[in-house]
């Protein structure tokens, strides 16, 4: 392998405001001749922190190295990784902010209708399982050059997983992919010690010795091997048997503090894939610095279309990133980490006094969040005990009685953002976590008073007590005394507000009793949620351990699982059991589980007793379009085959 020299002295000065380039033309206008590291990624480019290769482009810029964006190339020809000629140091690459599967594919497997990290919201622009695609094309086009993967998808993919939309468990991303390391979690320290050090002379090999990383050796390679390193069961005993599959996923999940987390290793065959310890949590310098950097805040002026996703978040600040819920069906906790990383409120103010400098903004923040808005600079308080602590959740089963809960410093900031000039507006639009939220009298005050246009999106998720626990939620208890508190705290401030809580159906644990029992609590209390979330298993959660397995890792002890798709349509219908379309399938639920008191024309019952006109119109309309229809797009068709718009031979079949 080639070593790169040291990187050249003639930089840009750091305030440029200009995009990182996306063609040769645009690099020469910077007076580059190469550059150093071309980014490849599966969303539009967007110059706002909110995206991972705006963020990771910048904090390398700021070290002096030149990067180029690739953003949504052509995987079927290594052209566009040609762009810029052979890159100095390595190609980085990833998928984009979110798993490409996700971003692909419906609850049901469905293809979705946009992707709201494209331009013009239009589908097709990335393949299935990105990563893979990507680093091979990188080999492609420049061999020799090393290729370092990351982001969400290769993050969740580094050691054997379970594929929701294949049903089967795939091997570490690694070895499909061929990329040299996966840096996994957030990556900013990571990827500037990687190129810090490759463009220093070391070689990929030298790297191995990374927190934060994933690399496969061979078959004569020696294994790591002493009290700081697990093996867990091996990709065939995971594949073949599902209890080795629960009890990886157990030890995997028990190594992810960084304070205590031992070295993994799994076997695949003859070869074995290694995980290294997290990175250790950034500083609030180091944060500071990521944010400070000078971001357009703007697509890059190529498109002429919107593109969905930055006109939703164009306008937020992030102030912290990280969550200690632990949530079984979330991949914040395992990709940002449990611990806290908190920027600083001169930091946050910055940007949001920049923002009312813009003469396009038009004073309102979207969001001042994160992850979870209110827990911002909350940690354990107990540094010691930290170091040992192997706990997953900081707040369930109850808070733990040494994390700090204080909204004080939060408060302040909030304050202090809506103060700027030119700032009318600061709203909180990421989840606030409620049963933090509710031990603060003064931080409910401010929020209703000041940051909530009307309605608050909070996350209860479910009621049953039973999928509560696999979830890692609060009871239903807890949303009720926040409820009441958010209405009190509102009335006071003299505004009319409401809650919009989000619910997940078909969660491990829920049954479709579970979900009527929900409608119920929903009926009782009057909420009639328009968007509900269906429950898809992400590679490395604990909550698709539960779904492929059928027990929780953590107990071994069985849980509930919804695998037909009849059963997740009906789970969803009952959530949304006051509309027309869903009446027949939510009138034959109740029937089935001697729920008939549910069906009249009393108050607490959930539908009437005779179809609305709505109802049978809808039911004609689906057997219409039942008819009607040529195709159902499978991702399990054929080995080797999937979502590749356009290309030849990719024909769906006739039902």
């Amino acid at each position: 392998m080639t070593t790169a020299s040291p990187p050249p002295t003639n930089r840009l000065p750091i305030r440029d405001r200009r995009p990182l380039p996306m063609s040769r033309d645009e690099a020469r206008a910077r007076g580059w001749d190469e550059v150093d590291v071309v980014f490849v990624t599966g969303d539009a480019y967007i110059d706002h922190p909110s995206f991972a290769m705006a963020i990771l482009g910048r904090v390398l810029e700021a070290e002096g190295y030149r990067v180029g964006i690739v953003a949504q190339p052509d995987w079927r020809s290594a052209d566009a990784w040609k762009t810029f000629g052979r890159p100095r140091v390595c190609f980085a690459i990833s998928a984009g902010n979110m798993d490409s599967m996700i971003n692909h594919y419906t609850a049901n497997r469905k293809v979705r209708n946009d992707d709201a990290y494209s331009p013009g919201g239009r589908i097709g622009l990335r393949p299935d399982r990105a990563t893979m695609p990507y680093c091979q094309r990188a080999r492609e086009a420049y061999k020799g050059v090393p290729v370092i993967a990351g982001g969400v998808e290769a993050s969740l993919r580094r050691l054997a997983h379970y594929d929701y939309w294949s049903d089967t468990v795939k091997r570490s991303i690694l070895l499909d992919a061929k990329a040299d390391l996966v840096v996994y979690g957030m990556g900013e320290s990571a990827l500037v010690e990687v190129v810090r050090r490759l463009a220093s002379g070391e070689n990929v090999r030298d790297l191995r010795d990374m927190r934060g990383v994933a690399y496969r050796l061979g078959a004569k390679e020696a294994v790591p091997d002493g009290d700081d390193v697990i093996a867990i069961p091996s990709f065939e005993a995971t594949r073949d048997d599902k209890l080795a599959f629960a009890e990886a996923t157990r030890r995997i999940h028990l190594e992810t503090n960084p304070y205590n987390a031992r070295t993994l290793t799994q076997r695949h065959g003859d070869q074995t894939v290694v995980v290294n310890p997290p990175r250790l949590p950034e500083s609030r310098a180091s944060m500071d610095h990521y944010y400070d950097l000078p971001y357009t805040r703007k697509a890059h002026p190529h498109y002429t279309e919107p593109i969905p996703a930055f006109t939703v978040i164009k306008d937020s600040v992030t102030i912290m990133r990280g969550c200690f819920g632990g949530c079984t069906y979330c991949s914040i906790t395992t990709h940002q980490g449990r611990v806290i990383q908190s920027r600083s409120p001169e930091s946050i103010v910055r940007e949001v006094r920049e923002m009312g400098e813009d003469p396009d903004f038009k004073g309102t923040v979207s969001d001042l969040g994160g992850p979870t808005a209110n827990m911002y600079e909350m940690r354990c308080s107990r540094p010691d005990v930290e170091a040992k602590c192997r706990r997953l959740s900081c707040v369930q089963p109850k808070i733990c009685k040494l994390l700090t809960t204080e909204h004080t410093e939060l408060i302040g900031v909030m304050r202090d953002a809506r103060a700027q000039q030119g700032v009318k507006k600061v709203l909180i639009a990421s989840g606030v976590r409620m049963d933090l939220a509710r031990r603060s009298p003064e931080y409910m005050r401010e929020l209703t008073a000041h940051h909530v246009g009307g309605h608050l999106k909070v996350a209860q998720e479910h009621t049953d007590p039973e999928t509560l626990k696999n979830m890692k939620r609060p009871a239903p208890e807890n949303f009720v005394d926040f409820d009441a508190k958010f209405r009190d705290a509102s009335s006071e401030a003299g505004k009319e507000q409401y809650l919009i809580p989000y619910f997940i159906a078909s969660h491990p644990g829920s049954d479709v009793k579970a979900m009527i029992d929900l409608a119920v609590f929903l009926k009782k209390n009057g909420y009639k949620p328009e968007q509900v979330q269906d429950f898809i298993p992400a590679p490395f959660d604990i909550a698709a351990c539960m779904y492929h397995t059928g027990l929780d890792p953590m107990t071994m002890q069985p849980v509930t699982v919804a695998r037909k798709m009849r059963e997740r349509k009906t789970q969803r219908a009952l959530m949304q059991f006051f509309k027309p379309e869903n009446y027949f399938a939510v009138r034959k639920a109740l029937l089935e589980h001697g729920r008939k008191d549910l069906i009249g024309t009393g108050c607490d019952a959930l539908i009437p007793p005779n179809p609305p006109r709505e109802a049978l119109d809808a039911r004609r309309a689906d057997a219409t379009r039942e008819l009607a229809e040529d195709h159902v797009h499978s991702t399990n068709r054929r080995p080797g085959t999937g979502y590749r718009p356009g290309r030849k031979g990719a024909g769906r079949r006739r039902r």
